[in-house]
């Protein structure tokens, strides 16, 4: 019997453990290899997101950021190609941008998406808003647009969309496609093209903040420039009235207020290039000369009753040249500026008086404004000044009334806004005529120069609505007092 020889146990180990060894290294040479190129992939997906980051950084300009959305949002998914459609907020949807690798492919793309967004818009809706794009269209906007597009591009292409959102808005949808029918859509590839989708967000909410800010930059250019003319128009120092003592201030509540005071001297309009000197004072006037002293409030606040403000005063000046009595100077400043005003849903309060330097007579009409105050230094009383008279540009056939008071030497008088009285402390109580005339009273009573007044009746309204409160609405106070004449009328009067 012949024996078979076996091999020998030390052979057949050396080959087994040859083989092995070689899978090993293949196995471990192509786990590197993969390493590497996810390593790089990683890198480059990173690179291009910095990119795009700093491009949001640093662009100040929203289409040079917008060319790069499909670019870098077809790269970072390994894509053939990315577009953006935007939908704009008076209603419009605009096919922004289009990227993709082949020049003859995306000629055909975009003709496809053109043609989707065509269709979209073509749609009717029931919103005819302008200005802001209800979400509600916006949603109908993007599911018609996901629809068309997909239907456009045909199922061989691998699509995914996703919404541009800005403040929950949906302000447009990026796209990226590609046509190797290998291609998935892995979950980490939809977050990638989120996070360029919120970067564009991002960016348009940037863009259109910044333009919101330059609307502001310049409609307060202009607030300050209306603020400025008004200033101009208003009295810059008051006038030297003979026989009298003036003093005055305008607190608008806006840069531009309604508020409106003026010293209208009856010859004004002979010496109206003498009417500042160097010290801003009013000069060129005879002491015989009558002045028209006149206090007014358009009612709102802003630039629209700054610019009726501005065409009463000129309309107001127009009619004292013809050197009427009050009330025909009210009746015809109402029918000139009834026209105006009609459809204008303003008014204007307007307390118009004449002050005589030879017989310290004050003649005076109102229409509708709060009547001036009257400290009379002999009764030591107060009286309101007021006649019956509807406010300028209601009815164009009011008719005005006068009355007029003879002034004597140490008597008092306040013209004022309703800002004085409708000022209101943290309970919503008002300081009402009644505490006007209070503060008012003490001033007189404690021997308060004109400029001293003020200041104490403006003092006593902050303090009555708390220091922390501002007013709300525009104060003016325009105080005359009378001085004793050079012959020593009442001068045994102590005040």
């Amino acid at each position: 019997m012949t024996a078979v020889p076996l091999p020998r146990r030390s052979e057949q180990p050396s080959d087994s453990l040859s083989s092995s060894s070689d899978a090993d290294v293949t196995s471990a040479s192509h786990l590197k290899q993969m390493v590497a190129r996810l390593h790089r992939e990683q890198q480059n997906i990173n690179e291009l997101l910095s990119s795009l980051s700093f491009a949001l950084r640093s662009f100040n300009n929203l289409n040079q950021f917008l060319e790069l959305t499909p670019l870098v949002a077809s790269r970072v998914t390994d894509a053939d190609g990315g577009a953006l459609v935007l939908f704009k907020p008076n209603g419009q949807v605009r096919f922004q941008r289009l990227h993709c690798q082949d020049g003859r492919q995306c000629q055909d793309v975009r003709a496809i998406l053109e043609r989707a967004t065509r269709e979209v818009i073509s749609q009717p809706n029931d919103s005819t808003a302008v200005g802001v794009l209800p979400q509600s269209m916006a949603t109908q906007y993007s599911a018609s647009l996901d629809h068309q597009v997909s239907s456009c591009l045909g199922s061989d292409v691998k699509l995914f969309g996703t919404e541009i959102l800005v403040n929950n808005t949906s302000r447009g949808r990026l796209y990226v496609f590609s046509h190797d029918p290998d291609y998935l859509w892995t979950p980490t590839r939809q977050k990638l093209i989120r996070l360029v989708a919120d970067q564009t967000a991002v960016a348009i909410a940037n863009d259109e903040l910044s333009v919101s800010l330059r609307e502001k930059e310049r409609l307060d250019r202009e607030l300050e420039i209306g603020a400025e003319i008004q200033l101009r128009l208003l009295p810059r120092k008051c006038p030297k009235i003979p026989g009298l003592e003036v003093a005055a201030r305008c607190q608008t509540a806006n840069r531009v207020g309604g508020d409106y005071y003026d010293f209208i001297p009856s010859n004004f309009d002979k010496h109206e290039h003498e009417n500042h000197s160097a010290e801003g004072e009013v000069g060129g006037h005879t002491p015989s000369e009558h002045w028209s002293i006149v206090i007014g409030d358009v009612m709102g606040k802003g630039v629209p009753a700054g610019l009726i403000m501005t065409m009463t005063r000129g309309m107001l000046r127009a009619e004292v040249l013809n050197r009427h009595s009050p009330s025909q100077i009210l009746q015809h400043l109402n029918r000139v500026m009834y026209a105006d005003l009609e459809n204008s849903n303003r008014f204007v309060t307007l307390f118009y008086s004449e002050y005589d330097p030879t017989t310290k007579i004050l003649s005076y009409s109102n229409a509708a404004h709060n009547p001036p105050l009257l400290w009379q230094a002999q009764s030591r009383s107060i009286r309101r000044l007021d006649t019956l008279g509807m406010l300028i540009g209601l009815d164009a056939d009011t008719r005005y009334y006068q009355a007029q008071v003879q002034l004597s030497a140490g008597d008092t008088v306040i013209y004022y806004t309703d800002g004085f009285t409708d000022a209101a402390n943290q309970r919503g109580d008002r300081f009402d005529e009644d505490n006007l005339q209070t503060a008012f009273q003490w001033a007189c009573q404690n021997s308060q120069t004109p400029n001293r007044i003020v200041d104490h009746i403006f003092a006593e309204v902050q303090k009555f609505i708390g220091p922390s409160n501002s007013n709300i609405d525009d104060m003016t106070l325009v105080v005359l007092q009378v001085q004793p004449s050079e012959s020593g009328e009442n001068a045994d009067y102590v005040r």
